[in-house]
């Protein structure tokens, strides 16, 4: 049998797909690989009080969809996963995020932070982070789910300065 966290983990997985989901389906897909229907029940309560899916109720079903802290959480758990792995020879891009986020969003800049270490980035100056791996498209869904329309730019570019790219190279290492 599955543990709670491993439950928690995939009801996420699971509304990443869509807007919402009925909890009749969520408890089908997980229940239909063995699961204990009491233990998702119980999952999906800690994930509400944790704030990360809220629950929307209708005439016909009642639905479970990520709040802004799950869409979080959900691209941190995609960085984690094995079959998420990109391709790590260079294609020649440098992709450079610009993240400037204010002090009362500290909580959330810390979380962008997280993600942007675990995709391999590399801050090379206060709100500049740099990679030489394919993430753009992941950190450009994060910029819309979170709203983050000036407070993120990102680029992709073929030149950076040779210092940079040393510095780059430099932390790389480490």
């Amino acid at each position: 049998m599955m543990k709670r966290q491993d439950f928690s983990r995939k009801i996420i997985k699971i509304l990443m797909d869509k807007p919402a989901i009925s909890f009749p389906e969520i408890v089908e897909r997980i229940d239909a690989q063995n699961g204990s229907k009491y233990a998702i029940n119980r999952s999906m309560r800690g994930l509400e009080e944790a704030g990360l899916i809220e629950h929307i109720s209708s005439p016909q079903s009642q639905y479970a969809r990520l709040t802004k802290e799950g869409k979080k959480k959900a691209h941190s758990i995609k960085l984690e996963g094995e079959n998420t792995l990109v391709d790590t020879t260079w294609d020649g891009y440098w992709r450079i995020i610009l993240l400037d986020l204010p002090e009362e969003r500290k909580s959330e800049r810390e979380a962008l932070r997280y993600l942007l270490k675990k995709a391999g980035f590399i801050c090379i100056k206060n709100s500049v982070w740099i990679s030489m791996y394919p993430y753009e498209h992941l950190f450009t869904n994060i910029k819309k789910d979170l709203g983050l329309t000036t407070e993120m730019v990102i680029i992709v570019t073929d030149k950076i300065d040779k210092i940079s790219e040393e510095i780059f190279l430099e932390n790389l290492k480490k």
